[in-house]
């Protein structure tokens, strides 16, 4: 009788600390996964003003096309530098500005297949290249994140899990990070040479 008292404590303990580093471990793993995000985000913003520069010789009656692209990015990377994943406003703010600028990016490439010498250019093409890849790793960042923060919620929800995370700092759930509609549904900007 006297080893189940000691015993019993001790195990729920053992399963305590168990449960507290599970949750630890998949709180950094997704904070870890946001700021992929963050990374690739930040490689879209750095090859904005290189896109803007390579066509503004050819694109010189567009200047409202470049107006909106550079404050689209401008937005983009104020909300990037203030996102959180814990904090669901700033992340919902992350994703109505990078939305808006993929819709000025794709406006501007609208523009860009209007001039065939344009798209011949060695580093428009090679500069497209950079876009296209540069959108394909955010989504799969953006897919890792989300199903990071998945995991995390999950288990916060778990018994339990559940418990512990009330108790010992993890009571925020993850935010996912989603599109707006009117981004989510359309094709990646569509570069032809």
């Amino acid at each position: 009788m006297l080893w189940i008292i000691i015993l019993l404590p001790a195990a729920l303990i053992v399963v305590g600390v168990m449960v507290y580093n599970r949750l630890v471990i998949a709180q950094n793993q997704y904070r870890n996964a946001f700021s992929q995000i963050g990374v690739q985000l930040q490689r879209r913003h750095d090859l904005i003003p290189n896109l803007v520069e390579t066509t503004k010789g050819y694109l010189k009656h567009e200047s409202d096309t470049f107006t909106q692209v550079t404050q689209a990015r401008s937005q983009a990377a104020g909300a990037l530098g203030s996102a959180r994943p814990e904090n669901a406003e700033a992340v919902r703010q992350l994703s109505a500005a990078e939305a808006q600028l993929t819709q000025a990016i794709r406006s501007l490439m609208v523009q860009i297949e209007a001039y065939p010498e344009l798209q011949a250019s060695a580093n428009m093409q090679q500069l497209a290249e950079e876009i296209t890849s540069t959108e394909n790793r955010i989504a799969f960042s953006r897919q890792a994140y989300n199903d990071a923060a998945m995991h995390y919620n999950t288990l916060r929800q778990l018994f339990p899990h559940g418990l512990i995370a009330a108790n010992f700092g993890h009571r925020q759930p993850a935010q996912l990070l989603e599109f707006p509609d009117r981004a989510k549904h359309q094709a990646p900007p569509a570069v032809r040479f």
